[in-house]
């Protein structure tokens, strides 16, 4: 931090300490004598960045291997290179090799892994994140999304779900909790996700391919094949590296009515293309293109006592590709960083819904059978431009502008036929939104005494829009509208923090959250006039917390005490129709604690775990939503957590034995705002066991998930057509037992 230097793949080194390093010195002194006797290399790439590499093993070297490090991380989540321990925000992130020895595949596979991080389980691609119980309901509409999610400095969600990128090929996963309006022009509600990729390596040329395949008890099988190649290009002043994958999940549903087995299979492929560019010792320049095809030939929900059998009219299948280029520019002077990222992400994903049920709304021919598809395709435009503070002075700052321009069609429609006869369209929605979003954001963060800082910060945000649907439907008239909105703004944050000792960090912080408010189309019938319309919302997040660690950085504990106030809360919800809409249910106050606890072992087992206990409430309701709400919101369970084991140690000569056990648990919550119509889900835990042996040139691992084959309710939504007539339950994967295969190049 001191040198403003990143250091790539610092983990290579183990989890020993080295003697401290105090004086002047350059940075390849410093280095040398730093690991002087670790077994670990180095290697300066350029004027900010060296790469770390492990040393080659000595068959006489002791069989402990370090374990996964669990204390300090470097992240950028907060736009400069900073350690988890020294940020007066609640920050965790998962390591590369944590991920591989895990084998976390997408967001939901990390959930587990971070305190208070969970996601709905509707399907692939048609999930929310959830941080800290911050729900706004378990459905996907309107409302922008509570988490932002990013692949590096991209955004790419809205209010769309997230896309469930395969985590393929990826660095780190950065997890940032509360408002962070101040570090990000987009601004967030309840917190970011942020995906990290490798960069090119500069220097090396390597390559890893992986392949994987598993069984899953009454199901059929799944497999996967991905892989990596990074190559340097001229003289070390370029790196292009390229990553793919292949994945298909079997299904393990039967659907008696269609008499068709395992009908909720999913493939996903897709790659990633990147090339860094280093003319001087100034600039650099980062390329990228990253592509994601995903289909559900079904969904995964059944029906309470159903097993893991259903009964359909027509198949529901779900769809999305996703796409995006983008550019970052960097700029390195004594006093400062100039980045700019430009960004354009396309993401088009679709579903189709079983709406027999309610097809006597919107026809009178007497039909039998209804399916509702609707498909949304957005286009968002992103520039960035951040310039920050070098170095580790007393006195650090960041100020960035922020624009975007978001285009979103979504035709819906609803066709309908009787015993005989094709499907004929008997309702129609086309629908047109247009955003520019601006903002100027920044912080400035001050040390008034020593280990004492105060740090200032906000975003200052103008947002506009265009709606335009036209409905057309059998039953009523056509209709057609175009509606203006304008939104703007101040979010601001304050921080207090102290640093008792390198490492020990108490902080406080007040932030603040905020929505853009929009407008409500479709239905057969148009809504009452005052939810034609949906305001904006807020939330002000008052937190304390503390990161300590001890027994020379073995024991890491990160925990903070949360309470939020959330005003006008926007919550995407359906008509009896089926036909969704978004509205302002009312104010609520969430009240938490988070934990994060690491330990670490000399003979190269490390442990970790984490705890979320919170309480939700709802102290106002709004009566044009509803005269009574339930008593918290749903999809916030009061408590969740997860446990992590991974031992590591050689066996025989440069072969490394890996056992990693992994845990987690979701309780009970309610999946809607309706006291009449909120069935529970939850209460069930998520296990994964695994044996590794790896050597220099590959690994072998064994997996078993739900090893005790529970086929508890994890999410009691599937279909919003049938969803206030049967009780409707979407059930773990049953026992899964598989193997991956892995060679380096």
């Amino acid at each position: 931090m001191q040198a403003d230097v990143s250091l790539l793949g610092a983990s290579a080194c183990g989890g020993g300490r080295a003697p401290d390093v105090r004086g002047a010195y350059t940075v390849e002194d410093a280095l040398s004598r730093l690991l002087a006797r670790a077994p670990c290399s180095w290697r300066v790439l350029g004027s900010r960045s060296v790469q770390i590499r492990a040393a080659e093993p000595h068959l006489e070297e002791e069989t402990a291997i370090p374990a996964v490090a669990v204390s300090e991380v470097l992240v950028t989540a907060t736009k400069r290179v900073q350690s988890t321990q020294r940020l007066a925000v609640a920050v965790s992130a998962i390591s590369a090799e944590q991920l591989a020895a895990t084998g976390a595949a997408d967001p939901g596979e990390t959930a587990g892994q971070l305190a208070g991080v969970l996601t709905t389980n509707l399907g692939p691609s048609r999930d929310k994140l959830i941080l800290r119980g911050l729900s706004d309901g378990a459905f996907t509409g309107r409302s922008r999304s509570t988490v932002g999610t990013y692949l590096d400095n991209t955004p790419i969600n809205y209010n769309a779900p997230d896309p469930d990128l395969r985590l393929v090929d990826v660095e780190r996963i950065e997890v940032i909790r509360g408002p962070q309006g101040a570090l990000y022009g987009g601004g967030s509600l309840s917190g970011i996700y942020r995906i990290v990729t490798r960069k090119p390596d500069l220097a090396r040329a390597s390559a890893q391919v992986s392949a994987s395949t598993s069984w899953t008890e009454d199901g059929a099988p799944s497999a996967a094949v991905e892989g990596y190649a990074n190559l340097p290009l001229f003289d070390g002043a370029a790196g292009l590296r390229v990553a793919a994958y292949h994945e298909n999940q079997g299904g393990y549903l039967d659907d008696i009515n269609l008499r068709r087995d395992n009908v909720d299979r999913t493939l996903r492929y897709g790659g990633r293309v990147s090339m860094s560019l280093q003319p001087n010792d100034f600039w650099t320049v980062d390329l990228s293109a990253t592509v994601q095809h995903l289909k559900s030939d079904d969904t995964h929900y059944t029906t309470r006592s159903a097993g893991l059998q259903r009964a359909s009219q027509v198949a529901e299948p779900h769809g999305s590709s996703i796409a995006l280029v983008a550019a970052t520019v960097r700029g390195s002077w004594g006093w400062g960083e100039l980045a700019s990222s430009t960004s354009l992400v396309r993401h088009k994903y679709s579903s189709v819904y079983d709406a027999s049920s309610v097809v006597d709304l919107f026809t009178v021919n007497g039909s039998e059978r209804a399916v509702y598809s609707v498909t949304t395709r957005t286009e968002m435009l992103v520039q960035d431009l951040v310039l920050t503070s070098r170095g580790a002075g007393r006195f650090q700052w960041l100020a960035g502008l922020y624009g975007s321009d978001t285009s979103e069609d979504t035709p819906a429609t609803l066709a309908a036929r009787g015993p005989v006869g094709p499907l004929a369209t008997v309702y129609r929605d086309d629908r047109r939104d247009r955003i520019f979003e601006l903002a100027a954001y920044g912080e400035a963060a001050v040390e008034i005494s020593p280990g004492w800082t105060v740090a200032l910060g906000g975003r200052a945000f103008k947002i506009s829009g265009k709606t335009s649907s036209d409905v057309a439907s059998e039953r009523f008239a056509p209709r057609s509208f175009e509606r203006r909105a304008e939104f703007s703004g101040v979010s601001p944050k304050i921080s207090l923090q102290w640093e008792a000792a390198p490492g020990d960090l108490v902080y406080a912080v007040i932030s603040e959250g905020y929505r853009a408010g929009g407008v409500n189309s479709g239905g057969a019938r148009p809504l009452a006039q005052t939810r034609e319309t949906f305001a904006p919302d807020r939330l002000r997040n008052y937190e304390l917390g503390a990161k300590l660690h001890a027994f020379d950085g073995r024991l890491v504990a990160h925990s903070a005490l949360f309470y939020d106030v959330w005003k006008n809360i926007q919550t995407d919800q359906f008509r009896p129709s089926g036909i969704p809409y978004t509205a302002n249910v009312g104010d609520a106050r969430v009240a938490g604690l988070e934990t994060e606890l690491g330990y670490r072992w000399d003979m190269g087992l490390s442990v970790q775990a984490n705890v979320l206990v919170s309480q939700t409430r709802i102290i106002r309701a709004n009566p044009d939503y509803a005269p009574e709400l339930t008593g918290g919101l749903p999809g916030a369970p009061g408590l969740s957590g997860g446990f992590l084991a991974i031992y590591q140690r050689r066996v025989f000569g440069d072969l490394a034995l890996r056992v990693v056990g992994e845990a987690n648990y979701v309780g009970r919550s309610r999946v809607t705002f309706d006291p009449a119509l909120a069935p529970e889900m939850g209460g069930y835990v998520r296990a994964k066991l695994s044996v590794g042996l790896s050597g220099r040139r590959g690994e072998v691992e064994v997996f078993l998930t739900n090893p005790a084959n529970a086929l508890s309710d994890t999410f009691a939504y599937g279909n919003p057509f049938s969803f206030s007539q049967v009780r409707q339950v979407t059930p773990q994967r049953p026992r899964t037992i598989g193997v991956t295969l892995s060679t380096v190049f």
